[in-house]
Order: structure tokens, then C-alpha cells, then sequence
């Protein structure tokens, strides 16, 4: 076995531009170990830099059942296959990908973990060197014997392989050597075939070696030599050992030999498919389980490799039943690359993960065809049958309470053991009976408002003669709403699906999972009424929000319940879904110096202390200057006070104190407790401006007896809800009369405010015509418009409508 070890050394980091230089003399075909700075040394030069660590331990032998336990990884094998590592155009090397799977390497070696790499692109590097130094040897010799007009005719020699991998191979670990050594990570470099795997002894010196290696938090980079390698035998696996014929083999070996916790297998497909990748029904597996080899069908193997899918598959099952998790994902997509190996070890879902564990229920994936197929029957019913359906679920809140009730004191049980919920957590967790009564009586609201939902006429249009457009509201299609401690939301949210013809993908919290399992099956007990039950899933496997929110083939519309910090979290992780909500709730009440100061001082009493952690509940105060040092005003701090609220002092309101409250850090402030911030405006229209700089655009209050101003106040002021002498508190579906809310809605188009059954409505447009085509109404047509609105006629399913 060729072994060499090439230790990183830290003057390299004194130099600068030292990896731009590296990267230039590998894109024009020279050694780069042939730099004076490139010095290697046998000494390795400890680096002082501080590095973040992760506890790590797990016992080998058995391999990763779900990809959340992937965080637990302590050591993990990268293999870079050619694709990845090489260019378009096979010459030479793809710097800018390397550099970024390098730099994310170092990262999690420097968190603790031991990092190896299993990597080609030595026969690319080389020949890029040869045909540069073959292109340079011809064109002296035709420009001095044929002269300058025949080297547009020279034709390079067809290049053997192991005589570029010959000429590459320094020259890559080079690259290698210089881009580590930027993080202060050292790299060794070994070379190996078959045979070292197949003599015993060669098999425990590689393994010793390595095991040192890693102890001195040494990245080993290895390859195959293939400088030396015969060609691959086709079938000559020992039994229960997998040969070395690729380098995906030679990562699944050696991951088992070195019992690793994790491949991460980097090839230019996004993973493992059903079928061949970019056919019409190609679907990404998320996860493959052995045995399943018959449910997918093999491509194409890569333009560049000797491996393909199907060795990938193989070396990967190799080496889950060796003990080590395996996961085949791409690392050439520009998008990703830069994250790809650090996605992966978190536990998100890039790739295909292999399991040993199949879960006994359906992945999340079929839960949302599921609930989509079910879903379109479920808008096809009769109103009257959604309304049954609903109707009966609020029967079963009250007749089966005492099961829900049990099912709630568990997770009430639990989470005060753990104490990780605040107190208003706790409030929102919990049940009672008469929430349960108000619960079935909102759904009984919604029932009767779902008569003329779905499929409803909004307007009519006679086109031209027998030509009728008619536009009417259907459901959203596939809904994932995701909440937080509060498994009262469930049934809302359930009815109002039901009610709007949706299909609905639930996801709670765990800390209420006992309650949301037992409201589920009542919501399905209630489908089934009418043979749609699927149309309701509730996700109750270990998938995180981040990667339900990937799912935008699959899902519509995502609705968040729970913190700003949850919302905010969707917004992001959401980039190809839209998402209905609000990220914060900064709710004002401005008390004008015309307010009545009985209204005033009850007003803000209940948007502040009656919830104090509702997203409708008052934030800040604002003032007019003329209450300032006036009974009102007095009476106004006296209440709060009273109430315990903590405030905290706007700049401008400070300036008039002596002594004052704590400064407010922030105006743009949502404190979800008894605090607050009070602020000095100078009239109306100062606190409308305040609210459009500092605020949300959740629900703003005016306090005033002027009935011009209020107006004013509520034309201008753009919230989704404005109130004049009444609390914020009323921002709620319920309160509203919809019967119930999916959420409340900031956002500038679709719905705003309390979001109930209309919101979860859209539109299309259905054009009824006897042959028309365009063509009829064009200059030589014989047809012109008319463009006629038409009465508004509700129509029963299946029925035309006439004129």
C-alpha cells in the first residue's frame, strides 16, 4: 500500500492569497505543491484557535433509525464522487464547489467530530496537466516546423487514465492541503486499492493509521491509486465483502472498517428516485428502506465515474448493514452545495436517507397525497354533507370530553414536570369542559355558515351569444397548519377545512401530542360520516417544520399558530409556499385628548391585562401631551399599577420625567406580558404616523369622543384591523362571527385579519360556450362581444345555469 501523509502547515495561513493562488495554478494545469510557501513539514504546527465542540458519543453497531439522530454523528466519511469534484468539461477541477464542501468539512471537524474524505478528481486534475503540457510540447514544434497556420489543425492524443491520475494526484492533495489549512485543519493524504483490504495485515495498518490520524484531529483524504489500480472485475465480491471498484465501494468499506456513523455519499442527482431521474413521474425518495429495490428503476450512470446509481445503492446498503447511516445527495447543485454536508448532520432533509427502521405509519409525503385525494371528494359533497360532517365532530367534543379531558391532564401532567412552558403556555394548553362547549358551539356557527361556501357565484358574464363565464369559489387544495400548545385550535381549524372543501396536514407541538391524537380521531370519526377521512392527517412523525415546509409540490397554503418567533421561522423556511399569518402582534391604543376617560381607562385594561399573551393584546400606549399631568392620565398609571403592568418609558415620554419608568429598548416591541410601553404623541396624526413606522399592522385603537378624528384615524391608518372605542381584544374569528379562525393575517393581499371560512376560499373561472373560438371574433369573424354582467344565480352541483 502507497501511504503518504502530507500534514497542513499554519505559515501557510501568513501568506496572502494563498488559495487563490493554489486555484490559479490548478486551473492553468501546474503542481501546485511546486510553490516555495507550499513547503510541507513533518512537525505538525498546533493551531490556537478555539473550536466549538459537540458531545458526542453513541455505542457502533447499529445505524441511525430517523435522520434527527444524524446530529449525533461522530464520525463521518464524505465521498466526493467525480461529478462533484470535477468540472463540466472533465478537464480540471470545480474550485468553487470544493472550496465550499472544504469549508464545511472544517466546520464540522473543528465542532469535535472526526471528518474523513473519500474523493476523485485525480484523473481530471492530471489531465487537465497533460493536455496543457502536450498543447504547449506540439505547438513548439509545428510553430518551428509547419509555422503558425496549423496549430488551429492539432489534434490531442486520447489520454490514458492512469497516467493523468499519475500526474494529478500530487497536485490535488496540494488543493486539498491549501484549502484546509485556511480553517487551520490539518490533512493526510492515503492511497489504496483492493489489495489492501484483502491482505489482513495491509487491512490493520491502514486501520491503525487511520485511528491515529483522527486521534490527532487529522483529516485523512483517501483514493483509490489509481495511478496502479486494475481494471474493476465485474462480480468478484467476496462474500459478505464488498470490493473496491469505484470509490463509492471504496467510502462504504472503509466507513464499516472504521466503524463511521455516517456516509454522506455526494454525487450530481439530488438522490435516490422511484424511477429514472427527469422522467414525468420521477418522485425523490426521502428515505429508502432495504428491500425496496423492486419499488425503482436505474438511469444512466453520471457523465464522468465508473459507478452509477446502482453501485451507489449497492455500497450504501453494504454499508447500513455494516452499521453505518448512509445518506446519497447532490453536492454540484450551486443553490446548495454550500451547506449541503452541514444540512444533512443537522437532520434536514437533503437527499435520500437510508434506514433499517421503516415506520409503521405513513410517511409524511403520503399523508399529504392522501389527505389531497380525500380532500378533492370532500369539496365535491353536497354542502349540506360538510355540514353534517361538521355537525356531528361538535357532537363528539361533548360526548367524548371526558376521554379528551384525560388525554389533555397527561400532557398537562408532563409539561409541568419539565416546566418548559411559561405559564400562559400552560393557560393555552390547557382544556376544560366549557372550553369544550364554546368549542362545539363555534362549530356549529361554521356548520350553518358552510351551506354556500364552496361553489358559490360571484359574478356572471355573457361573452358573446351561448357563451357564458362564471367565476365561483373553490377550496385553497392542500393546507399544513402548524400550532403550538394549544390543541384547541385543532378543532377550529379542522372545521373550518371541512367547511371550505380543504385538505388539511396538521402538525402540533409535542407538548399537547396526547390531545391532538385523540381531537384527531374524532375529526376523522366525524369524516367518515361520508367516506373522506384521509382528508385530515395529522403528522405525528419526528419530521421537522423546516422540512414540511420543502414540501411545496405537495402543500398550498401553510398557516402558523403559535410565537412570532414560530411565524417568523415559517417565513423563512417557506420559500416556495405562501404562508398566511403574522409574524408580530404590536397592537396600539392612542387615547386621544377628547377620550372619555371611563372608555379609556376600560379599554386599555382589557387589551392589556385580559390576555396578556394574545397576539391582540395592547403593546403600547399611546398619549396625547395635553393628558400628561392631568387626572386622566394619573387615573390611567394608577390602573396599570393596579394591574401589575411593568412600563416602560417611549423616549419622547420620557423627556417629560424627572424620574421615569425603564427607557423601552425598542418601540417595536412585543412583550406577550404584563408590560408595556407608553409614549407621547402630539396629536392624532402623529400617532398614525408612530403606528405605520413602529407597528405591525395587527390591530390599532382609538380612544376619542370626536367622531371626525376617530374617522380620520380609521381611513388612514393602515392595520388589518382598526377600532374606534373598542379593545384590541375583538381581533378574533370568533368575536367576529366566523364562526372561528385559522389565524390572523398582516398580509397585503388574500385575506386580512381574522382569517376564517372566506379566507380559505379562491377562485376559478368556468367558461361554458357551443363551439366558440377565437378565430369567430378576430376582423374576419363572424362574432363580436358583448361582455354582459348576468344576474348572480347559485347553481346545485352538476347544474347549468341559463339566462
Amino acid at each position: 500500500m502507497y501511504l503518504q501523509k502530507m500534514f497542513s502547515c499554519s505559515r501557510l495561513l501568513a501568506r496572502p492569497n494563498a488559495l487563490q493562488t493554489i486555484r490559479r495554478a490548478a486551473s492553468q494545469g501546474k503542481n501546485p505543491s511546486s510553490f516555495p510557501f507550499l513547503t510541507l513539514h513533518a512537525v505538525r504546527q498546533w493551531s490556537n484557535v478555539p473550536f466549538f465542540t459537540v458531545p458526542l458519543a453513541r455505542a457502533h453497531g447499529k445505524s441511525f433509525a430517523h435522520r434527527s439522530e444524524l446530529r449525533q454523528a461522530k464520525r463521518i466519511v464524505v465521498k466526493l464522487g467525480s461529478a462533484v469534484v470535477t468540472r463540466g468539461d472533465e478537464c480540471g477541477l470545480a474550485l468553487g464547489r470544493l472550496a465550499s464542501i472544504v469549508e464545511q468539512v472544517a466546520v464540522l471537524q473543528n465542532q469535535g467530530r472526526e471528518m474523513m474524505i473519500v474523493t476523485s478528481g485525480a484523473v481530471a486534475f492530471g489531465k487537465q496537466r497533460l493536455r496543457h503540457e502536450i498543447l504547449l510540447s506540439q505547438s513548439v514544434r509545428q510553430a518551428l516546423h509547419s509555422g503558425q497556420n496549423q496549430l488551429k489543425d492539432m489534434a490531442l492524443p486520447v489520454l490514458e487514465a492512469r497516467a493523468c491520475a499519475a500526474a494529478g494526484q500530487s497536485g490535488l492533495m496540494a488543493l486539498y492541503e491549501a484549502m484546509f489549512t485556511q480553517y487551520s485543519t490539518c490533512t493526510a493524504q492515503i492511497l489504496v486499492t483492493n489489495l489492501d483490504f484483502h491482505d489482513d495485515q495491509k487491512r490493520r495498518n491502514l486501520n491503525s493509521t487511520l485511528h491515529e490520524l483522527l486521534r490527532m484531529n487529522i483529516v485523512p483524504i483517501i483514493n483509490t491509486n489509481d495511478a496502479v489500480v486494475p481494471p474493476p472485475e465485474p462480480n468478484s465480491d467476496l462474500q459478505g465483502v464488498i470490493s473496491i471498484k469505484d470509490n463509492d465501494s471504496l467510502a462504504a468499506r472503509l466507513a464499516v472498517e472504521m466503524r463511521a456513523d455516517l456516509l454522506i455519499a455526494l454525487s450530481d442527482v439530488e438522490g435516490l428516485y422511484d424511477s429514472p431521474p427527469g422522467s414525468d413521474d420521477a418522485k425523490l425518495l426521502d428515505t429508502f428502506y432495504p428491500g425496496d429495490q423492486h419499488s425503482i428503476t436505474y438511469g444512466t450512470k453520471s457523465r464522468v465515474g465508473i459507478g452509477g446509481m446502482e453501485a451507489k445503492v449497492k455500497a450504501a446498503l453494504w454499508a447500513l448493514q455494516g452499521g453505518t447511516s448512509v445518506v446519497i445527495a447532490n453536492g454540484t447543485h450551486p443553490k446548495v452545495t454550500g451547506h449541503v454536508i452541514t444540512d444533512i448532520v443537522e437532520g434536514k432533509k437533503v437527499g435520500t436517507f437510508f434506514s433499517e427502521v421503516k415506520p409503521a405509519g405513513p410517511t409524511v409525503e403520503q399523508q399529504t397525497e392522501m389527505a389531497r385525494s380525500a380532500g378533492r371528494t370532500l369539496a365535491s359533497l353536497e354542502p349540506e354533507q360538510r355540514s353534517d360532517i361538521i355537525c356531528a365532530f361538535a357532537d363528539l367534543l361533548t360526548e367524548r370530553k371526558d376521554e379528551i379531558l384525560s388525554a389533555n391532564k397527561k400532557d398537562m401532567e408532563h409539561a409541568a414536570s419539565t416546566g418548559r412552558l411559561s405559564p400562559a403556555l400552560l393557560n393555552r394548553l390547557s382544556l376544560s369542559s366549557s372550553k369544550l362547549n364554546s368549542l362545539s358551539i363555534g362549530l356549529r356557527q361554521i356548520a350553518v355558515s358552510s351551506q354556500d361556501s364552496v361553489g358559490r357565484v360571484l359574478r356572471r358574464t355573457r361573452v358573446a351569444n351561448n357563451l357564458d363565464l362564471e367565476q365561483i369559489t373553490v377550496p385553497i387544495g392542500v393546507l399544513l397548519v402548524i400550532f403550538e400548545s394549544r390543541p384547541d385550535c385543532l378543532p377550529q381549524v379542522s372545521a373550518l377545512a371541512i367547511a371550505s372543501g380543504n385538505a388539511l396536514l396538521l402538525k402540533g407541538g409535542k407538548e399537547a401530542a396526547h390531545t391532538n391524537r385523540i381531537l384527531h380521531e374524532l375529526a376523522q370519526e366525524a369524516l367518515s360520516i361520508h367516506g373522506v377521512k384521509d382528508a385530515i392527517q395529522l403528522v405525528s412523525t419526528r419530521e421537522e417544520v423546516e422540512d414540511l415546509c420543502r414540501l411545496e409540490k405537495m402543500i398550498d397554503l401553510i398557516i402558523p399558530r403559535g410565537s412570532s418567533e414560530l411565524v417568523r421561522d415559517i417565513q423563512r423556511a417557506a420559500k416556495g409556499i405562501p404562508v398566511l399569518g403574522h409574524s408580530e402582534g404590536i397592537c396600539h391604543v392612542y387615547v386621544d385628548h377628547e377620550a372619555s376617560i371611563d372608555k379609556a381607562i376600560k379599554i386599555i385594561r382589557d387589551s392589556k391585562c385580559d390576555y396578556p399573551a394574545a397576539c391582540n393584546a395592547m403593546e403600547t400606549l399611546l398619549v396625547h401631551r395635553d393628558l400628561l399631568r392631568t387626572p386622566v392620565f394619573d387615573q390611567i398609571i394608577d390602573m396599570l399599577r393596579t394591574e401589575h403592568v411593568k412600563i416602560h418609558a417611549g423616549p419622547k415620554f420620557a423627556s417629560y420625567l424627572t424620574f421615569s419608568p425603564s427607557e423601552v429598548k425598542s418601540l417595536r416591541t412585543e412583550y406577550g406580558d404584563l408590560e408595556c410601553c407608553i409614549e407621547v404623541v402630539d396629536s392624532m396624526q402623529e400617532a398614525v404616523d408612530h403606528i405605520h413606522k413602529y407597528g405591525s399592522s395587527h390591530t390599532d385603537v382609538i380612544v376619542t369622543e370626536n367622531e371626525e378624528t376617530a374617522e380620520q384615524f380609521l381611513q388612514q391608518l393602515d392595520s388589518a384591523c382598526v377600532f374606534w372605542n373598542a379593545s384590541s381584544r375583538f381581533a378574533d374569528g370568533y368575536r367576529f362571527g366566523l364562526g372561528a379562525e385559522v389565524g390572523i393575517s398582516t398580509a397585503r393581499i388574500h385575506a386580512r385579519g381574522p382569517v376564517g371560512l372566506e379566507g380559505l376560499l379562491t377562485t376559478k373561472w368556468v367558461l361554458r360556450g357551443e363551439g366558440h373560438t377565437a378565430a369567430d371574433f378576430s376582423e374576419q369573424g363572424t362574432m363580436t362581444y358583448l361582455h354582459e354582467n348576468l344576474p348572480v344565480a347559485q347553481l346545485l352541483p352538476g347544474r347549468r345555469t341559463t339566462s
